[in-house]
């Protein structure tokens, strides 16, 4: 029997809760360690999702086979449909979804009555008017569908789809008097615009023009103004008169809009209407006064489209000149519009003296350049001026080549150069731009003045690479020489200036002139392109046939640098000297520059050269020299190195690869232990190979 044992040896019942439920220390739980798997929610609200998806088993088809049964069938039908009604009323869909059930059943009368009960419940309800109306259509019942139709026009007159499903089932049913008499009905309440076209649409269905051109009138006069005052409504009966042939109707109804809209809210569409209206009557002179007084009175950034069809209508009809106005007028004020709101734009005074240039006469042209000079740039600052000074030179151009004046165009470049502030920068470009015009003049003097002036104010290298290129085109040497001077005076640095002096002195056949040149420029302290220098002066000894004096610049640049190009373009020096001893005097070459770069840091340089000494003696050499070279050519290895932040913490490792070249004394060490690992790594190879196949070895030892 269940219960448990006493102490002295019967047994007693469970304690049990109340109505026969187990007591609490009956349930008590041994193992109150988590369950292996886990249910989240997320488990539990998507299985619920998924199983949403899982299609229910179809209800079974049951056969009704007698008036009873059908009976009974309607009777639970309705009753479901009653009370998922009772359940929640406001529901429309449950009462729409209950009249179809009844209106499929042919019971009409009872499907009125759950539409009847359902209007009580929210007529306001735009839905259910519509689905009582088309099932008293459908069921051809004319005078309740106009009754349902009149209640719902009556109660919602706002809600235009009862409008429109009135007046089409009218129409349909050919009732067009009851279809206008609604179309009044409507138009009483001042409908929006759509409305009051379909009115006219369904009168010019039936050709009734009058009564259409009356209903644009009572739509233009009485409810325009309060209702609906917009340009194109004004535009559509005026097109409507055009379409039935009535043009003075039309023209007095654009005149009327015209006056109606007045100065003060003028729309360039009307105008546009307006004038191909009179163009498609062969107006021209009516639609160029009408276009004209248009873009009189409208601000010229909403007459965009006024604009457009102007110059369209004058390409058709009107002469070129016209055309042209037309374009530059339009352009000419956008540009105004630009300058105006930022004196300072210089892009858009680029273009506007580019339009005034092409149509302009001169007087007009100077007095735009003159506007656009006056507009200094208010910082003394280069960058601020690169834009604007071209402005002065366009105008010097202009008086030059277009308006042949010369003496106008002497006094713009002088003003452009007394403007710039050359104590603080100058612009070369009008210093030699000046100059060439002044040779053009065939003003030499003039021209020379202009350049040693600028020369003396703001000395460049622009300027003087001008001067001496000009000089160079007249043939005065002397005077080159004695720019060079000057120039090296003002920037001895420049290798290319020194390079040049040279190359003028060798032109002219001053071959100790040029050499003393060189000499000069490489003893310079400081140099910008050093190696562009003695690489010159190194192909120029060449070009002389001076080949031991070559040698020497190569050992005294190598005394300077010991770069690892200097080395191999001595190498290939030697190579093409073409004498019997050049190939020793290459590899000897080699030799040095291999021992001077043993201390160099930069690995990679000497892997460099001893690729180009293997090259050499693939080419030239025998097979001990080849041997020889192989041994020297380094081992490539992969090294790793710790990386540290910019502020000192570990950024972790990196791996690079390193060289280690064997006539190294210092990486002996290295080599041997290298040499050691491969030898290990290969026993251990041997010895895996072994042990995958014994039997292989034993067949080996008994052979």
């Amino acid at each position: 029997a269940p219960g448990r044992l006493t102490r002295g040896g019967t047994r007693q019942p469970c304690p049990r809760g109340r109505k026969g439920e187990p007591s609490p220390l009956a349930l008590q739980v041994k193992n109150k360690a988590p369950a292996e798997v886990q249910i989240t929610a997320e488990q539990l609200l998507r299985e619920a999702k998924e199983r949403e998806l899982e299609l229910l088993p179809p209800p079974p088809q049951q056969k009704i086979t007698d008036v009873e049964e059908l009976n009974d069938y309607k009777l639970r039908k309705r009753k479901t449909f009653e009370d998922n009604i009772r359940k929640n009323r406001t529901v429309i869909s449950n009462w729409i979804k209950y009249a179809q059930w009844e209106e499929s059943l042919k019971e009409i009368q009872r499907a009125r009555s759950i539409y009847e009960r359902a209007l009580d419940v929210d007529y306001r309800n735009v839905t259910l008017w519509l689905k009582y109306a088309e099932m008293e259509m459908k069921n051809r019942q004319v005078n309740h569908a106009r009754n349902i139709w009149d209640r719902a026009i009556t109660t919602l007159p706002r809600v235009n789809q009862f409008w429109y499903k009135y007046t089409y089932m009218e129409e349909m049913l050919g009732n067009v008097a009851g279809s206008r008499q609604v179309f009044e009905r409507w138009m009483e309440w001042q409908p929006e615009e759509q409305a009051w076209h379909s009115y006219i649409n369904f009168e010019l269905r039936y050709k009734e023009v009058d009564r259409a051109r009356t209903i644009y009138e009572r739509y233009i006069l009485s409810l325009l103004v309060i209702v609906h005052p917009d340009v194109k409504n004004w535009i559509k009966y005026a097109r409507f008169e055009e379409k039935h042939s009535y043009f003075a109707h039309a023209r007095k109804v654009y005149e009327r809009a015209v006056e109606f809209f007045g100065e003060e809210h003028m729309d360039e569409h009307l105008y546009v209407a307006f004038a191909k209206f009179e163009e498609n009557q062969k107006e021209f002179e009516r639609v160029r006064v009408i276009y004209k007084y248009a873009l009189d009175r409208i601000p010229k950034q909403e007459a965009q489209n006024l604009f457009k069809n102007y110059t369209i209508f004058e390409k058709k009809f009107g002469d070129r000149r016209g055309i042209e106005d037309i374009i530059v007028s339009k352009r000419r004020f956008q540009y105004e519009e630009e300058v105006k709101a930022n004196p300072h734009n210089y892009d858009a005074w680029f273009d506007y003296l580019r339009l005034v240039e092409s149509d302009a006469d001169a007087e007009t042209v100077r007095e735009v350049y003159e506007r656009a000079i006056a507009n200094v740039p208010p910082i003394q600052e280069k960058r601020h001026w690169k834009r604007y000074i071209y402005l002065w030179i366009n105008y010097a151009l202009y008086e030059e080549l277009e308006a042949k004046a010369s003496k106008r165009t002497r006094q713009v470049y002088q003003a452009c150069i007394e403007l710039i502030p050359h104590k603080k920068f100058t612009f070369a470009k009008i210093w030699l731009l000046y100059a060439q015009f002044e040779i053009r003049q065939k003003s030499l003097p003039l021209a020379r003045r202009a350049l040693g002036t600028s020369i003396g104010k703001c000395p460049k290298n622009k300027l003087f690479k001008g001067y001496i290129e000009l000089e160079l085109q007249l043939r005065e040497f002397d005077r080159c020489r004695k720019l060079y001077e000057k120039f090296l005076e003002f920037a001895p640095e420049n290798c290319t200036s020194w390079i040049k002096f040279a190359e003028l002195e060798t032109i002219l056949g001053d071959i100790d002139r040029a050499r003393a040149i060189y000499e000069l420029a490489i003893g310079q302290p400081r140099l910008d392109m050093p190696e562009v220098l003695w690489k010159s002066y190194i192909d120029f000894e060449i070009e002389q046939e001076e080949y031991e004096k070559t040698r020497s610049l190569y050992r005294r640049l190598l005394q300077r640098t010991q770069h690892v190009k200097v080395w191999i373009s001595f190498a290939q020096f030697e190579l093409s000297a073409g004498k019997e001893e050049s190939l020793s005097r290459c590899r000897q070459i080699y030799e040095e520059a291999n021992k001077a770069m043993r201390n160099c840091e930069e690995k990679e340089e000497r892997v460099m050269l001893l690729e180009s000494w293997r090259n050499f003696e693939e080419e030239f050499g025998t097979d001990t020299t080849k041997e020889r070279i192989d041994k020297l050519m380094p081992e490539k290895i992969k090294k790793r190195r710790k990386l540290q932040a910019e502020d000192g913490s570990d950024a972790g490792w990196e791996e690079y690869y390193d060289y280690i070249f064997p006539e190294d004394t210092a990486n002996q060490p290295n080599l041997k232990l290298l040499a050691m690992a491969k030898l290990w790594k290969k026993q251990q190879q041997e010895s895996e190979a072994a042990e995958v196949d014994p039997d292989k070895d034993i067949d080996e030892s008994q052979s």
